[in-house]
């Protein structure tokens, strides 16, 4: 498979107004596509990104009416943000503070420093310091200032019991590289990347036989999605899969990126998702996000679905 990293992230939130909230003016993220889960047109799906909502710069929530997650293994355990350098982190660090955003201190993990927070529903989250590896599309309408803001994901911690068969599929079926192994407290931490390398394209293994399966809920994550560059390599990646016999989705058109869904050994959702369309599509570049974005297949219902959404 032809993986460059990290696409997006999809976790859960029981509360859309808080989480809109938090992560436009908390985070400073732009709002850039607000639609719809395609299968299941009850719930918002908020999707948060850079300026240009480039791939690679989503975090995106589900709005369920759900309990809170039981953390455990069998999960995605922490997203990562990047942004570039110390006095970056410290500047979080001070507004997390003032905010009264629980956060830890910062600390060197893994060769990189990374402060460790949480939003206001416990969603793990991580600011790392990625060097300022690659592009930044800064948002001007942001209240974080510009050489601040977060430049994108990654990288993606999940948690199973045992690495064997997660490892296997991730090198011999997704073509990942394992590179090294670092700790956290007592628990070991597999470090697998794609494409280039870099904190915006790897996925880190935590090894944690000892706790029980997660329960996913507010708070937690739904799925990490993949990147591959175009419909030719996402063709291909559907062809690998079809040809491990690995139980799969089949192609999912989602009008903004095309998607095929799998999952790992332990259960833990995975995606493949193409870089375009993206979501420029049906709204001009300078207004994502100001109202609510359907896809075709849906727009005949657009009444009946606005009727059943809170707003923001």
């Amino acid at each position: 498979m032809k993986l460059t990293g990290i696409h997006h992230l999809t976790a859960v939130t029981a509360d859309a107004r808080g989480n809109h909230a938090f992560y436009t003016q908390t985070l400073g993220l732009r709002l850039v596509k607000k639609t719809v889960n395609q299968d299941d047109v009850s719930a918002y799906h908020l999707f948060y990104a850079d300026a240009k909502a480039s791939p690679g710069t989503d975090i995106t929530f589900f709005d369920w009416p759900v309990d809170r997650e039981r953390r455990g293994t069998h999960s995605i355990a922490q997203t990562a943000l990047r942004v570039n350098g110390e006095k970056a982190l410290a500047w979080w660090k001070d507004r997390f503070d003032s905010l009264n955003v629980r956060s830890d201190e910062i600390v060197e993990r893994d060769g990189r420093l990374s402060l460790d927070f949480e939003d206001f529903e416990g969603q793990r989250l991580s600011l790392v310091d990625d060097g300022g590896q690659g592009e930044a599309h800064p948002w001007e309408r942001s209240p974080v200032p510009a050489e601040h803001q977060i430049r994108g994901l990654g990288p993606i911690r999940i948690s199973v019991p045992k690495l064997e068969r997660t490892a296997r599929v991730l090198t011999e079926a997704m073509d990942m590289r394992a590179v090294r192994e670092y700790r956290v407290g007592d628990t070991p931490v597999h470090v697998f990347e794609m494409g280039e390398g870099g904190a915006g394209a790897e996925l880190h293994v935590a090894v944690e036989p000892g706790l029980a399966p997660a329960r996913q809920g507010a708070g937690g994550v739904h799925h990490v999605a993949f990147r591959t560059p175009d419909e030719r390599t996402y063709r291909e990646c559907w062809e690998r899969l079809q040809a491990l016999r690995a139980p799969s989705s089949g192609p999912v058109d989602r009008y903004y990126f095309q998607s095929l869904y799998f999952r790992e050994p332990n259960g833990i959702l995975f995606e493949i998702a193409t870089d375009g369309p993206g979501f420029a599509t049906d709204e001009p570049m300078d207004r994502l996000g100001e109202r609510l974005a359907l896809p075709p297949f849906l727009e005949p219902r657009r009444a009946e679905i606005e009727e059943g959404l809170k707003p923001l």
